[in-house]
């Protein structure tokens, strides 16, 4: 090696070439004859970095900076290796050596404004960059990082033009062409964004990020499948892409297919135990899963990770509302609100929230104000149908589900909830919309058969039709009316209902087989649940069938119940008073057992026709010894009916007690809300369905004290006090 310089030059040739090895052996070979030789080092150093193993990078150019510590290009390369490993104060300042040596060197000042990025320190980065393109304005990668520190700053418009001075100078620069578009998506310009995104990929077929993020763009123009399809191919690239993987759950979650999003979300926590975002979505799916407990513990997760995220705020807010918490679900939506006050969602969340607890001004309040922020709302427009309804406000009702549907022709919610309205209006065509029940997200416990269903109108004369149950016991016991009309049409009918009603439903008239939920089904040929027959026999006020009674108790349990009650001395009134706690509009229906105490004075045997006590019942009871609880010992609904029938009277808020005594033809007084479920109609005070059947309402002040103390003035002049 007697010519240092014609191998160097040889070297450098290599190297440039792309050929590292060979370039290597000839840096090694003049090391050997001259160990403290600049460029070798140096360049030794670059080619490691090439490689990636920026630790031998960092060594070797610290060597050559022994030699010539005022280098700027290897101050420079410097940097760029503590940036591959991520050590970005070692890579500042490696930058800052570059920088006092050279103040206007471009490169440095970019390869700086990176660091600062990383660190966190965005306008100090903006700074650099411009630094940068003041002495060199045809630097396209100062431009494209320019604009990624702007879009971090949210500054968008700005970082769009950034990228626009990239493409301006490199129209070909599918990472600036990448870029342009999550910015244009994050303006929610989203058809411009898609463009940016595909003009990227046809440049680059195989660049899974704009793979990733032309499909998150798709998703926001509710293109799902095609969104999907972009993310699938992102993944077949590169399967451990977690961003990947945590927007394909987010488009699956939209496609309503919680099983595979809940899949997504969970292959990326494997990849990334925490990961906010697939921890957000695992809670989504989860959620419409109705795995509620799940769904929280997934948002308290991201939550401890990002503690000010407010998306998870949000849907925790959301959730916690399902588990019926709703002081939680407010105060988490408060919290998303707090931090970001034009947050749609958690408007329309916490109006849900003040819903549940009869705050309905100001759940029209949050709605309304959700509805500002995105006028183009449909759930915040049916959500706000809900708030207008309990206030009595029912024309606005209809035109908020209106408004919702014209938006969103499909959205079952908006339709269900009209046809909720109209039959709480005595409009029972009603009962076509609330077909829609099938399609909403709280609903979606219908029946799959292989037999096809029953249109009402088809002739089935020889054939067998299943009636079965779909909702609650007073549903059941309601809507059973229908099945002998049903078996006047057809050959046969088999009625299926939930057990308890099993031995009740038997006495029904007409020819039919009453099978019992969970027992082996026989032979049948169509199928019909049985909220559905009022629309297929297109029922309306006057044509309701309300015979009764279309159900009766036996004769020896009748018997038996009234030996158990003892000799008739004073009139027995029946008493139910609360419903299912787990249902979610009990609190305004159901009626503290304290709130009927103005009754118990009166000359009456009262009997309870609760078969559960709630938190404080039984202590009340038991302070008044003379009303009749047999709890446990009403097995069924058939002991429960003939209970009844040895009663002179049945006083009971709205539950399937209420339904049982209507339908057995007992004098039945109901006790409703201002505005109650919607088969007791308005501002009457009787009922079409049961004849027997005196209703008394809440008035504006929505007290029960109220209702209660008509009450005990009726009783005093029925039974003549």
């Amino acid at each position: 090696m007697t010519d240092l310089a014609s191998a160097f030059a040889e070297a450098l040739t290599l190297h440039q070439a792309g050929r590292l090895a060979d370039a290597e052996s000839i840096y090694n070979r003049i090391l050997a004859a001259q160990p403290r030789h600049f460029d070798s080092l140096h360049l030794l150093g670059v080619i490691f970095l090439q490689r990636g193993d920026a630790a031998a990078a960092v060594r070797h150019i610290d060597a050559a900076l022994a030699v010539e510590p005022r280098h700027v290009l290897a101050w420079n390369n410097r940097g760029n290796a503590f940036q591959q490993l991520r050590r970005f104060a070692e890579a500042l300042a490696s930058y800052e050596r570059a920088l006092s040596v050279r103040p206007d060197y471009a490169e440095a000042l970019t390869n700086r404004g990176v660091t600062l990025a990383a660190l966190g320190r965005l306008d100090e980065a903006v700074a650099s960059y411009d630094r940068a393109l003041t002495v060199q304005p045809d630097l396209v990668e100062a431009h494209l990082n320019r604009g990624n520190a702007l879009q971090a700053l949210d500054r968008l418009e700005e970082a769009l033009a950034a990228f626009d001075h990239a493409l301006a100078l490199r129209p070909d620069y599918a990472q600036a062409l990448y870029n342009r578009g999550n910015a244009l998506h994050a303006l929610k310009r989203y058809d411009e964004a898609l463009v940016s995104h595909e003009r990227a990929l046809a440049l680059w077929p195989d660049y899974v990020d704009a793979l990733t993020n032309r499909g998150a763009t798709l998703h926001a123009l509710k293109r799902h499948e095609e969104a999907l399809a972009s993310l699938d191919r992102a993944l077949a690239l590169q399967p451990e892409s977690i961003e990947a993987l945590t927007n394909r759950a987010v488009v699956l979650n939209a496609l309503r297919r919680y099983d595979d999003a809940l899949a997504s979300c969970d292959r990326a926590l494997a990849l990334c135990p925490d990961h906010g975002d697939a921890l957000i979505g695992r809670g989504v799916a989860l959620h419409e899963l109705s795995r509620f407990e799940e769904a929280l513990a997934s948002y308290d997760r991201a939550l401890a990770l990002r503690p000010d995220d407010v998306e998870a705020l949000s849907n925790r807010g959301h959730t916690l509302h399902e588990l019926m918490r709703f002081e939680d679900s407010l105060a988490s939506c408060d919290r998303a609100l707090s931090l970001r006050p034009d947050f749609a969602d958690a408007h329309c969340n916490r109006g849900n929230a003040l819903n549940a607890l009869q705050r309905f001004d100001d759940a029209l309040a949050s709605y309304d104000r959700a509805l500002t922020l995105q006028p183009d709302y449909p759930e915040a427009l049916t959500n706000r149908g809900i708030a207008l309804h309990a206030l009595k406000r029912f024309d606005e009702e209809m035109t908020s589900y209106q408004r919702a549907l014209a938006l969103r022709p499909d959205y079952a919610e908006a339709h269900f909830n009209a046809g909720w309205c109209r039959l709480l209006l005595g409009d029972l065509h009603g009962f076509e919309e609330y077909e829609w029940r099938w399609e909403t997200r709280q609903r979606r416990a219908k029946r799959e058969f292989v037999q096809p269903s029953w249109n009402g109108a088809e002739e089935v004369a020889a054939k067998t039709v299943l009636l079965h149950a779909e909702q609650g016991f007073g549903d059941t016991i309601q809507f059973c009316r229908y099945a002998p009309l049903v078996a006047q049409r057809v050959g046969r009918v088999i009625l299926e209902v939930q057990p308890p009603l099993y031995q009740l439903l038997g006495e029904l008239p007409g020819a039919m087989q009453v099978v019992a939920r969970g027992q082996a089904l026989p032979h049948f040929d169509v199928h019909c649940p049985l909220l559905s027959l009022p629309h297929l026999f297109g029922t309306v006020l006057s044509t309701i069938p309300a015979d009764v009674p279309y159900l009766r108790a036996r004769p020896q349990a009748v018997a038996q119940w009234d030996a158990r009650l003892g000799s008739r001395k004073r009139p027995r009134i029946g008493l139910a008073w609360a419903g299912s706690a787990s249902y979610r509009n009990d609190a305004n229906r159901s009626v503290p057992l304290a709130a009927l105490l103005p009754l118990f004075d009166l000359d009456l045997a009262y009997v309870s026709l609760q078969r559960e006590l709630r938190s404080g019942d039984a202590d009340l009871l038991c302070r008044y010894s003379d009303i009749l609880h047999f709890g446990d010992r009403l097995e069924d609904f058939s002991d429960t009916a003939a209970l009844i029938a040895n009663l002179d009277l049945v006083i009971a808020v709205d539950t399937a007690v209420a339904h049982l005594a209507g339908a057995i033809g007992k004098p039945l007084w109901v006790v409703l809300p201002l505005v109650p479920d919607w088969r007791w109609l308005l501002d009457r005070d009787d009922s079409p369905w049961y004849p027997t059947a005196r209703l008394f309402r809440q008035d504006e002040s929505r007290s029960w004290d109220n209702v209660v103390g008509r009450v005990r003035i009726a009783l005093r002049e029925h039974f003549g006090f």
